[in-house]
């Protein structure tokens, strides 16, 4: 056996040793959901912040339960005979049945840690036997395969400032995004970080093993590009299932669909030589119906018809539009980083392309938006997303030569598709379909991604980039979306086992299940006592 394959043997004996080890460890014998009927009474009415004697807190373990009987001991023979015996008769109930309720075992003291340690220890014990530093030997700016195969020797920082770009539209760009749910900004910003952390260490790993130098995976700048390129994938996907899962779930979802990711980046680029600079097809389609597959296997009917907690306030959606700016702004570097060296112009190329189809779609965005609203308002959901999907449509092509009417006209199209998608593709999903897309990345991500696929079908049988096949465009879209939904489904089927944390309906988006959230009384007590030392602090 060759050092290559002993090395790829190696790669995928320590990813099912991983799936192996949380079986074992979070799947005890007899585990089941218990009585259903039951659970619906225990989480009956009430809603997320109702805690009197009708709710019972999730994760209670036996101890949990006994101080909550003994508590309620008077009120209990205070009642009438009768009633004294039906409530009786529910606490032998609950006690029986109360440790098997593992869809709501939301306590994340020992899966989390016991789950985020066993990864990163893996991985730095992978770090340790592949990974060493890139020795110079090999300069040339071979993005994801040898597809952009140049003469140009790059230095080894030359492209450390389109790093710092991408590497800001990953950790604020998409987490700031996200904020806009009205109680859930910690684990936006928070498990997006997170994810995002752990995702680009996987993501070295992962497309490191197809292009292995001497058994080794060199790193350089372009190298942790590509690393966060795959860790956007996780991100667009989170949006998907956002406010609905819980951090152990995310981290699953992580190491799967990046490892899935980059069989298919492989497939695309390395094997079908398809062109997609920008990543239209690879990650953004990739990325939302991945993250869609997840949500539909993970359906809540119990949210079919909204939640309190699903939507924005105002300052929820500033912070949002924080993240929009930064993805904005930051978008031709996303575009152009690992287009060939600024000596063939091509990267020159993308730049211009997406900076053009970005100042497009903001335009048809805002009129659309205007359009379809009520009385002409603008809504701020569209502005925060289908302003960036010029940026989305124009990657497959960007360092093609469309001309700047071609990115222009894909950026005009980019935003009306989207803010048509947000008001009426939306809801058609989530009632029809069962879709339940938090973020709607199918309007930023899925349909523009499409849009750029089919763009650069179209661009390849009209010759604007040489050696681009129109055939290996379509073949390269169609597998991104094949592994996107069958990747996606299976990994919903997993995250779907009632041992991962999952928050029950009532406590989807809010932050206080997994995080330890300042009193809002004390928040506002605070607020109020600083204005008036600041109105003191006036007058004297």
């Amino acid at each position: 056996m060759s050092g290559k394959e002993q090395s790829l043997s190696l790669f995928v004996s320590a990813h099912w040793l991983c799936v192996v080890t949380f079986v074992f460890c979070f799947a005890p014998s007899g585990i089941h959901r218990g009585n259903p009927s039951l659970v619906s009474k225990v989480h009956d009415g009430g809603g997320a912040h109702h805690r009197g004697p009708g709710l019972l807190p999730c994760h209670w373990s036996r101890r949990n339960l006994h101080q909550f009987k003994t508590r309620h001991h008077f009120l209990h023979t205070a009642q009438p005979p009768k009633k004294r015996a039906e409530e009786g008769q529910a606490a032998r109930e609950i006690s029986r049945v109360g440790l098997r309720m593992p869809a709501y075992a939301t306590n994340m003291r020992t899966k989390f840690p016991i789950i985020a340690l066993i990864l990163e220890i893996i991985t730095i014990i992978l770090f340790a036997v592949f990974v060493v530093y890139d020795d110079g030997e090999h300069g040339h700016h071979d993005s994801h395969d040898t597809h952009n195969n140049t003469d140009h020797k790059l230095e080894p920082m030359d492209l450390y400032p389109m790093f710092q770009d991408v590497h800001v539209m990953i950790f604020i760009g998409f987490g700031f995004l996200m904020t806009f749910l009205k109680r859930y900004g910690f684990s936006s910003v928070g498990i997006n970080l997170l994810l995002a952390a752990f995702g680009l260490q996987w993501g070295l790993l992962m497309q490191g093993i197809w292009h292995l130098d001497g058994g080794k995976i060199k790193v350089s700048i372009l190298k942790i590009i590509n690393a966060d390129f795959s860790t956007a994938t996780v991100l667009i996907s989170f949006g998907a299932v956002l406010g609905k899962t819980s951090p152990v779930q995310l981290l699953i979802m992580t190491i799967l669909e990046i490892t899935i990711f980059s069989v298919n980046e492989h497939l695309v680029v390395g094997l079908m030589k398809a062109s997609d600079v920008g990543a239209s097809m690879v990650i953004h389609a990739y990325g939302a119906y991945f993250g869609l597959a997840v949500a539909r296997v993970l359906y809540r009917p119990g949210l079919r018809n909204g939640h309190e907690n699903d939507g924005s306030v105002y300052h929820s959606d500033m912070f949002a539009m924080i993240g929009t700016i930064f993805l904005w702004m930051f978008w031709p570097s996303f575009n152009s980083a690992i287009a060939e060296p600024p000596l063939s112009y091509t990267q020159l190329t993308a730049v211009i392309n997406t900076y053009l189809s970005l100042a497009t779609c903001v335009l048809s965005a805002y009129a659309i938006s205007s359009l379809v609203e009520h009385k002409g308002k603008l809504d701020m959901v569209h502005i925060q997303n289908a302003t960036l999907a010029g940026g989305v449509a124009v990657g497959t092509c960007a360092d093609m030569s469309i001309g700047p009417f071609g990115a222009m006209l894909i950026g005009f199209v980019a935003g009306i598709i989207s803010t048509v998608g947000f008001k009426y593709l939306s809801p058609i999903l989530a009632s029809n379909l069962g879709i339940q897309d938090t973020c709607g990345v199918h309007n930023l991500h899925g349909l523009p991604g499409i849009l750029g696929g089919l763009a650069g079908i179209v661009a390849a049988a009209l010759g604007k980039k040489d050696g681009a096949s129109a055939t290996m465009q379509a073949a390269a879209l169609g597998s991104s979306l094949g592994f996107a939904l069958v990747g996606g489904t299976i990994t919903g089927l997993i995250m779907k086992l009632p041992f991962w944390g999952q928050p029950p309906d009532q406590n989807c988006f809010d932050d206080s299940i997994y995080w330890e959230v300042p009193n809002e009384e004390e928040e506002n007590e605070e607020s109020l006592a600083h204005g008036d030392q600041s109105k003191h602090k006036a007058d004297v």
